[in-house]
């Protein structure tokens, strides 16, 4: 383990699970049900990570209160429709996520999902025993706001400075800086690079296999 890190917490869309189809479609099929103004697939990736009210705040500034929950009733029955499959992980998850927790880190979620789907994924990813805690967009506020980071650090016991986020967008960038800890952002999800370089993290990677050699550089040089 990182002398350096002794907590890492990380997205899980765009990030673990490779479900950023999944959402799209599920979106775009929601706004057609609903009869919502169309949103390009550009526009539904750049709300991946935020809480369901806050993507349709984003997506739909002046929509009613009923015309929200009637969206949302839309979009969890076809995210069901398109979960008939077990969640995709990235390439390599699974195996560096059991090498960290093999070396002692406490590694954590904080997502945008709310707490039924978390679980729900975590069971069908077989990754619920290496992610000791959690937290989601019904129990926190949702990111940027740094809460989420917050609650976690206090539940692990983890001071900021031993703490690392990783994720894939700038709410992820933005959520870990606000609440004084390290970030490193992954280029594959759903934010370029040249958005998240704004919020200079400590290093880009291409890979989660990425991230662990970086950790161990990390360590090295300390």
């Amino acid at each position: 383990m990182s002398a350096r890190y002794r907590l890492i917490v990380f997205d899980w869309d765009g990030t673990i699970a490779d479900s950023e189809a999944r959402i799209v479609a599920s979106v775009g099929s929601a706004v057609k049900e609903t009869g919502l103004p169309s949103r390009s697939p550009a526009e539904i990736r750049n709300i991946i990570g935020l809480g369901m009210r806050e993507c349709m705040e984003t997506l739909y500034p002046e929509i009613s209160a009923h015309r929200y929950q009637e969206f949302i009733d839309a979009y969890r029955k076809h995210f069901h429709l398109q979960a008939q499959t077990a969640v995709a992980l990235f390439p390599g998850v699974k195996s560096v996520l059991g090498r960290l927790d093999s070396r002692g880190y406490v590694l954590a979620v904080a997502t945008g999902k709310s707490r039924r789907g978390l679980d729900r994924e975590l069971r069908e990813s077989g990754l619920q025993p290496l992610i000791g805690i959690s937290r989601c967009a019904d129990e926190a506020p949702s990111k940027p706001h740094p809460q989420m980071l917050v609650d976690l650090l206090e539940l692990a016991g983890v001071e900021p400075g031993m703490t690392l986020m990783v994720g894939d967008t700038t709410y992820d960038m933005q959520m870990a800086r606000d609440a004084g800890v390290d970030r490193v952002a992954v280029s594959y999800g759903a934010h370029d690079r040249s958005r998240l370089i704004e919020f200079e993290p400590l290093e880009i990677v291409d890979s989660l296999s990425g991230l662990e050699y970086w950790l161990s550089e990390t360590a090295q040089a300390i």
